[in-house]
């Protein structure tokens, strides 16, 4: 079954860094009626508010991105809340669906950090339940592989149909540069870019740098979600990335290069790596609906490391006029 793009479609999370890119793929693939929910409208932690979401956007496919996401330290502040509101938000958004009865295809996108902490690499779907999550992101990572076994099990007795697709760690222009918010991309990034601005001696970066990550650029995962909500009827999981990891002191490496920052990078060790390894094997969403990663790292990185500067001189311009 492939929808039609006349479908009504419903996409939390359209207006975050992923949504944006999936909201203008589902455009180009002819989708016309894709309704974005505003938090300040729905507040999808809350049960009646989702309800009346589907009773007023009367959606035929679900796309639920909308999360409450962090890097490690983020995470390791936020445990609690990060557990409850993505928990909250999928448990309504799935059971609501259920209730409303009329949804073709409920599309949920976890995260590649609920595979177990010391997972062998790559990470194959069947290996998902095979451990604990990395402790620093574990009740992120928990709440979110929870929904997972919900619809699963909602589609054995009430017939609801999802899917459920597990991206690697993602970067790209427009993500969250907020060091107390942000991943370890756009907060590399921005060190090394106001460092050399200011010409800094050094840069601090958390960790060994021993840690190694998958990185996905998002408009490859916004390709692959869309490509998936088209094309996949699978009710298990599927990874999406590009099977390819990097060492973490080789990425801090590497943008430092194309930053230009010729500083001394000083590691703190005292500060956590999170999970050892980060690599997905990604041969399924190849074989179920043809989707594979285009953008290299580098290339991908120079693109983020561009839209940044570009955002820092408009704002700086910005405040210069005022």
């Amino acid at each position: 079954m492939k929808p039609s793009s006349h479908k009504k479609v419903v996409l939390t999370g359209g207006s975050g860094f992923l949504g944006k890119f999936v909201l203008a793929k589902l455009k180009g693939e002819g989708f016309e009626q894709v309704f974005v929910p505003r938090s300040r409208d729905y507040d999808l932690c809350r049960r009646e508010e989702v309800e009346r979401l589907y009773a007023d956007a009367q959606p035929e496919i679900l796309i639920h991105l909308a999360a409450t996401v962090g890097g490690i330290g983020a995470n390791r502040d936020n445990p609690g809340r990060f557990f409850y509101e993505n928990m909250a938000m999928g448990l309504h958004v799935i059971d609501e669906a259920r209730r409303y009865g009329s949804l073709e295809k409920l599309v949920i996108v976890g995260t590649t950090c609920s595979y177990p902490k010391h997972a062998s690499t790559p990470f194959h779907e069947e290996e998902l339940w095979n451990g604990y999550p990395e402790e620093t992101n574990a009740p992120y990572a928990i709440a979110k592989k929870a929904l997972l076994v919900m619809a699963q099990g909602y589609g054995e007795q009430y017939g609801l149909h999802s899917i459920y697709l597990i991206p690697a760690n993602l970067y790209g222009p427009g993500d969250n540069f907020d060091l107390q918010q942000s991943h370890v991309i756009p907060a590399l990034i921005r060190k090394f870019v106001h460092a050399k601005e200011a010409a800094s001696p050094s840069v601090e970066v958390w960790g060994t740098g021993n840690a190694t990550r998958e990185f996905l650029y998002v408009e490859d995962a916004a390709d692959g979600i869309v490509s998936a909500t088209l094309r996949y009827n699978g009710k298990d999981p599927v990874n999406l990335g590009t099977g390819s990891e990097i060492q973490i002191r080789d990425l801090v490496d590497e943008i430092r290069k194309q930053v230009g920052f010729e500083g001394e990078i000083v590691w703190n060790s005292s500060k956590p790596d999170g999970q050892p390894r980060r690599q997905l094997d990604v041969k399924k969403a190849l074989r179920e609906f043809g989707f594979q990663a285009q953008t290299d790292l580098k290339t991908g990185l120079a693109k983020t490391i561009e839209w940044y500067r570009e955002t820092l001189s408009e704002r700086q311009a910005a405040v210069s006029q005022t």
